[in-house]
């Protein structure tokens, strides 16, 4: 399972997975550069620390790389979400705290992927007491032995 990503690589990686191609050191410097003073070579060791994680692969081009995210944020995200809740000994009661703490929007987002997840609707079992063409009424009562309706 993933260990969390630090600040400056969740930083880098923001980048990867928001362009979404290969990128080289230079692109990802001259963007955070816009945010913070960081030299190149702090980016090209995040960039080779995430590569030796496994965030990301690499391509040489020249005497340089260009590196592409190996998933997707959402993929990170979800596990991130799978470990902290297989630690948890009660998981019931963690899931009702975490969907506690959504808003509306998350609840919304949560329904939508549950529904994407289970796939099209199917109607409700029905109750077979309720089905007349399982359970027929009887026709008259006081015909086969039973009471009428006095």
């Amino acid at each position: 399972m993933p260990r969390p990503l630090g600040e400056l690589e969740d930083s880098v990686m923001t980048r990867v997975w928001k362009w979404n191609r290969p990128v080289t050191v230079r692109e990802v410097l001259e963007d955070l550069q816009q945010e913070r003073t960081i030299a190149y070579t702090t980016v090209m060791t995040v960039l080779d620390n995430l590569h030796q994680k496994g965030w990301v692969r690499r391509e040489a081009e020249g005497r340089a790389y260009r590196y592409e995210a190996v998933s997707t944020r959402a993929a990170y995200s979800a596990a991130l979400m799978n470990e902290a809740w297989s630690q948890s000994d009660n998981q019931a009661a963690a899931l009702v705290a975490f969907f506690g703490m959504m808003s509306p929007e998350q609840r919304e987002a949560l329904s939508d992927a549950v529904r994407m997840v289970q796939g099209p609707e199917t109607p409700p079992a029905q109750n077979p007491e309720q089905n007349p063409a399982e359970n027929p009424p009887r026709e008259n009562p006081a015909a086969d032995g039973g009471e009428t309706g006095r």
